[in-house]
């Protein structure tokens, strides 16, 4: 059994920092405009590209930079100075779905991944694009047994990419999905002139539609208002089947997502990875990260398609399903090494001695943990309330830009 390599969303650095901390062996990012999540996240920029192959290299986490949107004339341009900067940053691979941007990468020499977004269904398709790319994301669509036969085919043939590798296979793991063929979809492009496919979605199908026969009026009756919103796709309960259909890459889906998002979903799957490593893996542990899955934004969970479902099961509300959300409490103020201890500053809510508190920062990433002990205006209390200054032990720095954050539970419409 080949190890699968976790790969994992940064939006930012809050969850670039998350996925490292949550172990994370590659993750990828976009870079201001040219991605397919350039208006739902806060995108890096080209001066941040050194400070994030750093912090990666550190960890011997792998860098992929997505350039996966449709590409006019005007943006080659873009696009080359992306590539060129990417390459001065060792960043690891590009993730293309346009000819334009993959001639680019392999003109600066740059590693190719080829974006679900080409739709690969076949082992002839796989054989095409291995001239270019080393890595290939499968649609959605397929199923695991699909998806099997064509890493075993690769391996049969020896189908190679440009590095002289074996090609490897990606597939999407969690996240959301959406009713469109591996991402295409023109429905936010028709409607508000916004399109998907230049990362610019507005997400049309996760609203509430009426179904009305236009001749007679009459509206049809719908089990469900969402017919075009699905749930989020998980598969952390059937793992051992991902991982002997062959694939290398198992991809997080999440760039838009919160901190605490990554670092939960990230170490719940580099927990069920390693379980299979180890011969650990099983249905009590299965239990036991399904429902820290759900504490964070999810829309419920199926299986996608790879189980051989030939419809798709539909989420019954626009927002997240999490058990848990956040309530801001405050800011940080300032980290004293020596005793160890870092000081807030409470601006919204109450906080008290056995709630569960979360901490993020761009450095910090995304810690969670149950509060023990705090100093309130320098005395032991067991409640802060808004205008108090609270100081907390803490085994790693904070800095003025990191926000304290108290869990609370979420009641979730059934």
């Amino acid at each position: 059994m080949q190890k699968i390599e976790l790969m994992a969303p940064a939006g930012n650095f809050e969850s670039l920092q998350a996925a490292l901390d949550n172990g994370a062996d590659s993750v990828y990012l976009g870079v201001e405009q040219l991605n397919m999540r350039a208006r739902a996240s806060i995108n890096f920029t080209l001066d941040d590209l050194e400070e994030i192959t750093k912090r990666c290299k550190a960890k011997n986490v792998r860098t992929y930079l997505t350039l996966n949107t449709i590409i006019y004339d005007h943006d080659l341009s873009i696009v080359k100075t992306l590539v060129k900067k990417a390459k001065e940053a060792n960043i690891t691979a590009v993730i293309a779905m346009d000819q334009a941007v993959i001639a680019i990468a392999r003109e600066f020499d740059m590693e190719v991944h080829i974006s679900t977004q080409i739709n690969i269904t076949n082992l002839e398709t796989v054989k095409f694009y291995a001239m270019f790319a080393d890595t290939m994301v499968l649609s959605r669509e397929l199923s695991l047994r699909q998806v099997k036969h064509i890493t075993e085919q690769i391996e049969k043939e020896q189908i190679k990419g440009p590095s002289g590798r074996l090609v490897e296979i990606e597939i999407f793991g969690h996240g959301a999905l959406c009713m469109a063929v591996s991402g295409k979809c023109y429905m936010s492009l028709h409607t508000y002139n916004s399109s998907a496919n230049r990362g610019a979605c507005k997400q049309n199908c996760r609203k509430k539609y009426t179904v009305i026969d236009q001749e007679t009026g009459v509206e049809m009756e719908l089990d469900n208002e969402y017919i075009m919103s699905p749930k989020d796709l998980c598969t952390i309960d059937f793992l051992d089947q991902v991982s002997d259909a062959g694939i290398k890459v198992l991809k997080i889906e999440g760039r838009g997502r919160a901190p605490e998002y990554v670092a939960k979903v990230i170490k719940c799957y580099r927990e069920a990875i390693d379980s299979l490593e180890n011969g650990t893996y099983s249905k009590e542990q299965v239990i036991s990260w399904m429902q820290d899955l759900e504490k964070v934004y999810n829309r419920g969970f199926w299986s996608g398609y790879y189980l051989g479902q030939k419809l798709g099961e539909w989420s019954k509300g626009s927002g997240s399903h999490a058990t848990q959300k956040k309530v801001y409490i405050g800011k940080g103020v300032h980290y004293f090494p020596k005793a160890k201890v870092g000081e807030f500053k409470i601006e919204a809510y109450n906080i008290s001695l056995g709630d569960t508190i979360l901490i993020t920062g761009p450095t910090t990433g995304a810690k969670e943990f149950e509060l023990k002990e705090m100093l309130v205006n320098d005395k032991p209390q067991e409640n802060g309330t808004k205008g108090d200054a609270i100081t907390i032990p803490l085994d790693f720095r904070i800095r003025p830009s990191d926000k304290l954050y108290k869990i609370v539970e979420n009641k979730v419409e059934a």
